[in-house]
Order: structure tokens, then sequence, then C-alpha cells
């Protein structure tokens, strides 16, 4: 209780958590006029969103207008998720968030200083508009430094890096402040900014499964639930905690991730034996299940010259750098170079190129493998799947509250980023490229402009 514990200080906001959507909701505080303390355990800021595309989707904005695409709107971003994650999706949350989305960048853009642009270079999986918001160069990471810039600028912000906090601190059912190794503090309102539970074993294998507990992780590590746990013990009620992304071709052995965007320019993945197990193109978040059920969980991305040329100046150009990717002049060569049965792969390359001829349907059903595999050389890339973020957490409403079971919002506590249930409904085959940046920045920033302390009610 509040009444046992002495706070040695006191903030109109605190935000826990110094990733995209902590630094979102800190910046849309101050500029709502409040004072705000953003608390990050970590050395230095970003978390998952620096680790990430840095790709927000966002449907209506002048940016896709200048990049050629002027007939997007929410109510076909809104359809787009919801096919995706089978409408399990929270309805109001999802359209709310899609209907603030084009607000959200352009607000990043003209009143937080970011550099952002409308990607069109491939067109990811699920959606059917070219809605990719990002900075031009430097993804997730740039994204956080620009964003990282923008706090340090602002007079009304402190940042407190190596700060982590331990648990809430309530008051007769209303989260009053936060407590710290330093002692604890009081806030109007706290803002449970961090990210999910991929960093922790134990909640991976009870809400995800061991299947996806033994894959490898390739999130931050200090992604470890704390948000989900101090909510759940201040009555918080949770939704979708068996959802996660994934990702089906992370380089071998220790990265970089493999752009999606080689699938959507024809690439295939093999396993071990030089044979194709899937549809590719259904998405990478889904597909890492694909992966990790092949022999060993692993993979080898095979593509054409056609596809890598159509490839650089994406995140191809990390793997490129990182010395990730073989070349041959033929299947058979590649095969050799990539300890895989040459027979086996020159079959499955002659196959691939006969279903992108039209003379045969793909087993697998996949509809497109833009030109196929058919001039050389030919490249090759050893992956393997991996758990990126979860997407389940705290129930929240559109204004970024944290709700009870009975949905009601417990008073002065909100979430966003991983801490709160996302829009990609159960598993990983319902998130949609961008779902989980849609979801940190846009609640980021709902939650920010909500969070200023109102006048008690007796």
């Amino acid at each position: 209780m509040a009444a046992e514990v002495r706070f040695r200080e006191g903030w109109p906001v605190v935000v826990v958590g110094a990733g995209g959507c902590g630094m979102v909701a800190a910046l849309a505080a101050s500029r709502r006029g409040g004072q705000v303390l953003v608390l990050e355990k970590g050395a230095e800021p970003g978390g998952n969103t620096a680790l990430s595309t840095g790709l927000i989707p966002a449907a209506g904005t002048r940016f896709q207008r200048a990049a050629g695409v002027p007939d997007d709107t929410p109510e076909l971003m809104a359809e787009d998720i919801f096919r995706k994650n089978r409408r399990a999706s929270d309805p109001a949350l999802t359209r709310h968030l899609c209907e603030t989305s084009a607000g959200l960048v352009e607000w990043l853009a003209d009143e937080v200083g970011c550099e952002l642009v409308c990607h069109t270079d491939f067109l990811y999986p699920g959606h059917s508009r070219f809605r990719m918001h990002g900075p031009p160069r430097g993804y997730g990471a740039e994204l956080v430094r620009q964003l990282a810039r923008a706090v340090e600028k602002d007079p009304s912000i402190e940042l407190r890096l190596e700060t982590p906090v331990r648990g809430l601190v309530l008051d007769d059912g209303r989260v009053v402040g936060v407590r710290t190794g330093g002692g604890s503090i009081e806030a109007g309102a706290v803002i449970l900014a961090l990210d999910g539970f991929g960093g922790n074993p134990e909640m991976v294998r009870k809400h995800l499964g061991p299947g996806v507990a033994a894959a490898p992780y390739f999130g931050s590590p200090n992604n470890t639930g704390d948000g989900i746990r101090w909510g759940i013990a201040a009555g918080a009620a949770t939704g979708y905690l068996d959802a996660y992304q994934g990702h089906g071709s992370v380089a071998v052995p220790d990265g970089p991730l493999v752009t999606w965007g080689l699938v959507m320019n024809g690439a295939v993945l093999v396993n071990r034996h030089g044979r194709r197990f899937g549809d590719e193109s259904r998405g990478y978040s889904e597909f890492a299940r694909e992966v990790l059920a092949q022999p060993g969980g692993e993979a080898w991305e095979i593509f054409d010259q056609r596809a890598h040329d159509a490839s650089r100046g994406t995140r191809f150009e990390e793997v490129i750098s990182a010395g990730r990717v073989e070349r041959a002049e033929t299947p058979e060569e590649l095969a050799a170079t990539l300890g895989l049965p040459a027979a086996a792969l020159a079959e499955t390359v002659a196959t691939v190129n006969r279903v992108a001829s039209g003379e045969e349907k793909d087993p697998f059903g996949r509809d497109s493998f833009a030109g196929g595999l058919s001039e050389p050389p030919f490249y090759g890339i050893h992956v393997r799947g991996a758990l990126f973020h979860t997407q389940g957490g705290l129930k929240v409403d559109t204004g970024a509250r944290v709700l009870r079971p009975d949905g009601r919002p417990i008073p002065g506590l909100y979430a966003g980023g991983g801490t709160a249930a996302g829009i990609s409904g159960n598993g990983a085959e319902g998130y949609l490229a961008g779902n989980g940046l849609l979801a940190a920045l846009g609640l980021g920033r709902i939650a920010g402009e909500n969070a200023l302390p109102t006048r008690r009610t007796p």
C-alpha cells in the first residue's frame, strides 16, 4: 500500500522502458505539457525497436501519396490485419490503431523530427498496399537514434539508464508509483512500455510451448515479461499470450536477419535434403515454425542473380556484409558449396522454374515466384527459424488504459509495446508485418497523450 511507502521523488508521468514505445510515450506526454521520467533497465535505449526493420505501417499518409500510393485507407489496412489474424484481434483497438496510423507517422515527422519515407521495395505478405514507413536508411537502429535524439533535446523528459524497476506501487487499486532499487517514485500515471517476454524461457515455454522455447531467440535479452507480471499482480486481464512474431530466415550461426524481401523477389527455402517444404510467401512469422520443424531446425535460402539484384539496397546488405551469402554458377555447384544433395537441389530449381513459367502448379500453393530461379549465378544462405517477439500481454482499451477482467480500467496504469496485448490474434499465423511496431508506437503515443494526471475523485 502507498501509505506504507516513502517516496523519494514524484513525477506527473513515469514511463518504464525506453524502447520505441517508451520514447514515443514520453514525447507525447511532454508535448501535452507533462514532466516525464523514463526508467530503462538497459545501458542504452532501444529494445526490440532497435533490432527491427524500423517500419511502421500507416494508411493515407502524405508519404504514400509522394510514393505513388494514393488509395490506401484505414479500412483497407484494418481488413488486411483481420484477414491475417482471422479476425481474432480486438476490433475496436485494431481499427483505432489503423485510423490513427497516418497521424502517428506524420506527427513523428513533423513534431518529433524523424526522417521517414514510404518504402516501396516490395509488398510484404498480407498487405494490399505499400504502407511501410521508416527511415530512408538504417532500419530500427536509425529510428531509435532519431527518437533518442528528440528525447535528449526535450527539457521536460529525464531518461535514466541502468535503472531497473522492481514493481508497481498501488493505493486502493490505483497505481501511484513504481519501486526501484534506489527507492520508490510517486507517479500521477505509470506507462508500462516494456517489451514482451521472449527473453524469459519459463514464460515462453508456458505460453508458446516447448517447440518455440527450443528455438533461438533473436530479440532483446531485456524482454523478460516484467511489465506483464506487474500488471497481473495489480489485477489486470491478459490476452493473446500465445501470440508471437517468429522469423523463418536468420543467418546461421548468429544472424543477421535475412529480409523476407528475398522471398518476395523469388527466393525459396529448402531443407538439408534439398527440397522445399512449404509456401514461403505466406509470411516470415509463421514460416519460422516450418523451418524449425525441418531436420536440425535449419534451411537454406536459394535465389538467383535477378533476386539478388532486386534485393540490393535493402536489409539484404547486412547479410552480404556479414559474409553469409554463398555463390556458384550452377545449382549443382551451389549444392556442393552448401553441403546439400546436388540432384535434389537441381530438381527443386527446375520445378520452381516450371511453376514460374506456368507449366505446372506449385504443390505448396505459392502463386508467385517473381520469375523463378533462372538467371545464373545462384546464391544460398544457411538460415534457421527464430523467435523475435511475443505479441500478447495486458489488455488495454483504445486509450491505452490497462483493463481488469471485468473491463474496467486500473486507474493510473497505461501500457503499450510488448507489455500490451497486440493485434496479431493467436499463435504466429496472425502476425502481419509491422503489427508489433504499429502497436508499440501507436499505443505509446496514445498512452502519453492520455496519461497526464487528473483530479482524483474521493
